[in-house]
């Protein structure tokens, strides 16, 4: 009882840290128009902290995460939190730009290894037949850092500078940074039950990466400019940009929380579903989107559905991962900021040519696009074990090999 009690508050101490890492990434966007004026920069310029931060993680976090791989893994999540507050306090006190940006491509470095460690280590402290509903609470973390943190951060940042959100952040980073090193198991790399996905299978695996970077595109480029299109296209007024941002952001921690019944039974067919969803409100905002009272349910869907998702692929990755689920960890993290980084490039480019009307049309059909490859691999993949066990009786049948999945 008291082994369960502690893995319970190592989660929720490391759900804790998630929302530390979501939240300071994204963290200059809401105080853009206090920095940039501050340190004597454009807004654009003020942008690329944001931009690097992503750049750096994809760069790094496979490279570090294979060097840090015989580390045992509560110094390296404790360490990781460490350098992280550390940096994000010298963002508070940076008096130019330079030095706020060095300390952000600093804490950017630890980001990587962060989110390839955190959902194994995670896993490891409960039995495997809840692996999902494990991932979908540490997950809980991630979707709050948008609906919460960026809020009000940006909220402290207009009442007592930008400074202090920082501060807020890296505080919040310390005391989790002791709480992770106080409650997490020792646990050696290779010796937990997280460090090796139960069905490993090379081919699933570069499917799903190539499927989420096609998801993430869509959506992020979608979700970068809604609060263009809920102002130019459905006609809202700006005062209420905040309560329908919660609404999508609330519903998305409840999509999250929700997922982790069913995901261990489902991981596949939930992965689909929710790629389906957010197909449907995408494509619902590009079709309706001029009707406030048809905008508000399709945000809402859209803003659940893609939290939910995020843990859905997840859990597939760690499922299907070819070697140790650290490095498949990583490859996702590289993967989600790459369709993090063309999303809003690609959504910046239709915004300035076409006009944010057609953005969401554009997510809908990369999120479809996604929905086919994933459906199409495995339906193929049937295919060829049915002609495989119509050669070889003795083989399983189909039935039993979906099962497994």
């Amino acid at each position: 009882m008291a082994h369960r009690r502690r893995a319970a508050y190592a989660l929720a101490a490391l759900s804790a840290a998630t929302f530390c890492y979501v939240t300071t990434e994204v963290l200059p966007i809401g105080l853009l128009t206090l920095i940039a004026p501050d340190l004597g920069r454009s807004r654009s310029e003020a942008g690329l902290l944001v931009t690097g931060y992503a750049v750096v993680v994809m760069i790094v976090a496979l490279p570090l995460t294979r060097v840090t791989r015989r580390v045992p893994r509560r110094p390296l999540l404790a360490g990781a939190l460490g350098v992280f507050a550390a940096a994000t306090t010298v963002s508070a006190l940076a008096t130019s730009y330079e030095v706020l940006l060095a300390a952000r491509l600093v804490s950017a470095t630890t980001n990587g290894v962060f989110w390839a460690v955190v959902f194994p280590v995670a896993i490891s402290m409960f039995p495997p037949d809840i692996r999902g509903r494990i991932v979908a609470r540490l997950s809980i973390g991630n979707a709050l850092g948008p609906v919460l943190g960026v809020p009000l951060s940006t909220w402290l940042g207009g009442q007592a500078g930008w400074r202090a959100a920082f501060v807020a952040m890296a505080v919040l980073g310390f005391v989790t940074c002791v709480a992770v090193a106080l409650l997490l198991p020792s646990v050696t790399p290779l010796q937990g039950a997280g460090d090796v996905g139960p069905l490993p299978d090379r081919h699933r695996f570069v499917v799903l990466l190539v499927a989420t970077v096609l998801a993430v595109t869509g959506a992020m480029g979608a979700f970068t400019y809604m609060t263009v299109f809920l102002l130019d296209v459905s006609g809202f007024a700006a005062a209420s940009l905040g309560l329908l941002l919660f609404v999508q952001g609330s519903f998305g921690v409840a999509g999250t929380w929700a997922v982790g019944r069913v995901l261990d039974r489902f991981p596949l067919g939930v992965v689909l579903g929710l790629l389906g969803l957010i197909t449907a409100a995408m494509l619902g905002l590009y079709a309706v989107g001029g009707s406030r009272a048809l905008t508000i349910p399709l945000l809402a869907v859209a803003g659940m559905s893609f939290s939910s998702l995020i843990a859905g692929i997840q859990h597939r990755v760690m499922q299907v991962a070819p070697s140790t689920t650290d490095m498949a960890s990583a490859s996702l993290s590289v993967a989600f900021n790459v369709g993090l980084a063309a999303g809003s490039l690609i959504g910046a480019g239709l915004l300035a040519t076409i006009g944010v009307r057609v953005i969401p049309l554009f997510g809908g059909l990369l999120t479809a696009a996604a929905f086919a490859l994933l459906a199409g691999h495995e339906m193929s993949r049937g295919r060829r074990h049915r002609e495989t066990a119509g050669r070889h009786p003795d083989l399983p049948s189909v039935g039993q090999s979906v099962a497994q999945v």
